[in-house]
């Protein structure tokens, strides 16, 4: 049975309102009619609409401000915009706003059955991914692991094998490549995964201060210990412990530590009693162990007993194939955050992503991303959410003649919006200017049609 919406329908002329709520009535759906913004404004606040279809040109208070107002209330509604003025400019403008999309009149009543039944096939899809969001985060399968990377998909095929063993694994990589994820996923696809999961980063904390959390203490053992303490190593029994920095660890804390991988045993601070542990340990740095090894500054020894099986993790500048992936999910999980319904990235914004060299890797991306869902006023985000350093690389990248990014390998980027270009014009001639049977040509959502088309300047 297809499920009924309530329709919200805005428009000045008396005889749009009638035709669009007859045809919505006998689709089984519940329109709810305003002849102008103010009044649009009281019934959405009374009425709670599924789904908006509104006039532009209105006296009183317009489309535009009327949509804004809407947004402020309810982020998630999908707003269609109407009007007889059909500006690229003025479309563009209206999704900026947090327009769901944009019907030029006169409309096609299947067009505009199509355009609400996806607004709202597109709010169902995303109820459904949240619930599904939720019920993995606390999981750790191979699967969420999200890469495109043929490095990344050997890696985790790596990884597969590792966790059924008991080795120690040596995690490296660049800041923000998820090294902590890959231990996290280690852990849970073990058979440790029952047991606890426990992190220390070795740089945060000073010598004394390190020493007392991995080895605990017993009372009195120095000033201000007043009772006794467990250590990480007691803590983290039948499970798995990370040591995140490993390369900040003091010289002589990794004496220790060797004897503790050694002998699987250890005794408190002051304490005589020797205690047995089950761990397995993962280290991760971003610092290179082996060059610290001949510059003294790193246990051989120590090194060879973590480096039983190492993961050596790609920056995301060489994985350019994950980028849209990654954004996409963090798109996905800031706007649910944040309560905001944002559908998707506008081309020439991933595109500055996809040229940007993210010295902070995916931790940067995701901070980037959480950045512009929070400033973004729509359904989109556009170049001007993302953060300056994005944009700003952006604008610095050389230009061709034709003002297209010029591609560092040759000019195979440029010809290849060039030929775009001459796609989408050949195909609005041979449409007569149809810009949804031009889309429907051309493979492509009317609204990457009507971006294309700013983007190019083609009328």
């Amino acid at each position: 049975m297809k499920k009924s919406y309530r329709i919200l329908i805005v428009d000045d002329e008396e005889n749009v309102r009638r035709l669009l709520s007859t045809v919505f009535t006998r689709d089984g759906h519940h329109p709810i009619v305003a002849h102008d913004g103010e009044q649009a404004l009281t019934l959405f606040g009374q009425h709670a609409p599924d789904v908006v279809l509104m006039d532009i040109r209105m006296p009183r208070l317009n489309g535009m401000e009327a949509l804004q107002a809407m947004r402020q209330q309810r982020q998630n509604v999908p707003v269609i915009l109407m009007t007889a003025y059909a500006a690229i400019e003025t479309a563009v403008e209206a999704l900026r706003l947090g327009a769901f999309d944009y019907i030029i009149k006169p409309f096609d009543l299947d067009e505009i059955r199509m355009i609400v039944d996806r607004a709202m096939q597109l709010n169902e899809m995303k109820r459904e991914i949240s619930l599904l969001h939720r019920a993995l985060s606390a999981s750790y399968q191979w699967d969420k692991i999200l890469t495109n990377s043929p490095a990344m998909i050997a890696l985790c095929r790596d990884m597969a094998k590792i966790a059924a063993s008991t080795a120690s694994v040596l995690v490296t990589g660049e800041s923000g490549t998820g090294k902590e994820l890959i231990a996290r996923a280690v852990h849970y696809n073990s058979p440790r995964a029952k047991g606890p999961f426990i992190k220390i980063n070795c740089g945060a904390l000073p010598e004394s201060l390190l020493e007392s959390e991995l080895f605990g203490h017993e009372k009195g053992a120095f000033t201000g210990a007043l009772v006794q303490r467990q250590g990480l190593f007691e803590r983290a029994n039948q499970g798995t412990l990370l040591l995140d920095e490993v390369g900040e660890m003091p010289h002589n804390l990794q004496v220790k530590l060797l004897r503790v991988l050694q002998e699987r045993e250890f005794e408190r601070i002051g304490g005589s009693q020797t205690i047995k542990t089950d761990i397995r340990l993962i280290a991760a740095t971003n610092r290179n162990l082996t060059e610290m090894v001949e510059q003294g500054t790193f246990r051989r020894d120590l090194f060879y007993r973590l480096n039983v099986v190492h993961l050596s993790l790609p920056p995301l500048r060489e994985r350019p194939e994950d980028i849209a992936l990654l954004a996409g999910h963090f798109l996905q999980k800031f706007s649910e955050e944040n309560g905001k319904e944002i559908v998707e990235l506008d081309p020439s914004a991933l595109a500055q992503l996809e040229a940007y060299p993210w010295p902070g890797n995916i931790r940067e991306l995701s901070n980037a991303m959480e950045r512009a869902v929070i400033m973004s006023t729509g359904f989109v985000i556009f170049p001007d959410d993302l953060p300056e350093t994005i944009t700003h690389f952006a604008r610095s990248l050389p230009m061709t003649e034709t003002g297209q990014e010029a591609d560092a390998s040759g000019s195979l980027k440029t010809r290849m919006k060039a030929y775009e270009r001459e796609l989408i014009c050949a195909a609005l001639s041979a449409n007569q200017g149809n810009r949804v049977q031009t889309a429907k040509a051309l493979g492509i959502s009317r609204r990457a049609l009507m971006y294309k088309l700013q983007e190019y300047n083609i009328d």
